[in-house]
């Protein structure tokens, strides 16, 4: 993006972010907030629009605020200032691109604002912060309803409610020893794809039925998608994840921590967790009761 381009969309954001603090604010019904990416499965299931019927059809994408269409900019204006608000799930905490609507979403809260955070998490990108984030880039006290996916930080510990999908339910036939899923971003790095080659392969860029599958095939899974460690936990897998920013190291449950260069050493070391697709469902099933009472739904 070139300067002045970077410029322009600056000027968007902030006239949009502006336009919203301005308003008078109601809570007529609510919508759901987070990046919908078709091209990241994780990102695109991980929001409970998905899994309650109350909720069905009222979602938006965190990003619409500086789309370059008047019209979606608008809609996600009136959508804000109109309705109550659930903000999550996924990593939109401590990142640089969720830092202007997090925290417009906290001033909210002094203006009658009723947003409930559910499976927010930390995601800094910096190596030195890999599990020692101590804080959030927001004061979570300030919601009416906080669930954070990050089993050591403040707020109620609420795991991805992903985990609500019936896809889980299903049962496959191990047939490798070994998976492995790369970030969409990892995709475009030869020199680590080329590293496994000559094993079975996916990413989080297909669909989600073909990466369940693909999961479910594998006794292993080594992963740098955080989504993709935490379905294969849920399936009892043993993982291997790459962390390629802070959210890999605060779940609470923590699989093997390696490298693409020495994740091969670490086969079948993983632990296995029986009854966690469970544990993490009626985690989410109790907060939704909660949700759904504060937000009169």
């Amino acid at each position: 993006m070139n300067i002045f381009k970077s410029i322009k969309r600056n000027l968007i954001k902030r006239s949009v972010v502006q336009s919203i603090l301005e308003k008078e604010q109601h809570n007529n019904d609510v919508v759901n907030i987070h990046r919908i990416d078709k091209k990241n499965i994780g990102d695109f299931y991980c929001a409970p629009h998905h899994y309650f019927d109350v909720l069905k059809g009222k979602s938006l994408d965190i990003f619409d605020y500086k789309s370059e269409d008047k019209e979606v900019r608008n809609h996600f204006i009136n959508e804000i200032y109109e309705r109550s608000l659930i903000i999550g799930g996924g990593g939109l905490l401590n990142r640089d691109g969720f830092v202007m609507q997090m925290k417009m979403f906290e001033k909210l809260t002094s203006k009658g604002k009723k947003i409930v955070l559910w499976g927010v998490g930390h995601n800094e990108k910096s190596p030195k912060t890999y599990g020692k984030v101590s804080k959030y880039n927001i004061d979570i006290n300030k919601f009416g309803l906080v669930g954070t996916r990050d089993y050591n930080m403040p707020g109620e510990y609420v795991p991805c409610v992903s985990c609500m999908h019936p896809i889980f339910d299903q049962k496959f036939e191990v047939k490798n020893e070994v998976g492995v899923v790369f970030h969409k971003d990892t995709l475009k790095k030869e020199s680590i794809t080329k590293k496994y080659q000559n094993f079975a392969t996916s990413s989080n860029t297909t669909n989600l039925e073909d990466l369940i599958a693909f999961i479910g095939s594998s006794e292993n899974i080594i992963t740098d998608s955080y989504h993709t460690m935490y379905w294969a936990m849920l399936m009892e897998k043993k993982v291997i994840a790459i962390p390629n920013s802070s959210k890999f190291y605060d779940f609470k449950h923590q699989p093997i921590i390696s490298t693409f260069d020495e994740a091969l050493h670490h086969l079948n070391e993983g632990t296995t967790y029986d009854g966690l697709l469970a544990e993490c469902r009626e985690s989410n099933l109790k907060f939704a009761e909660k949700a759904f009472n504060y937000l009169n739904l």
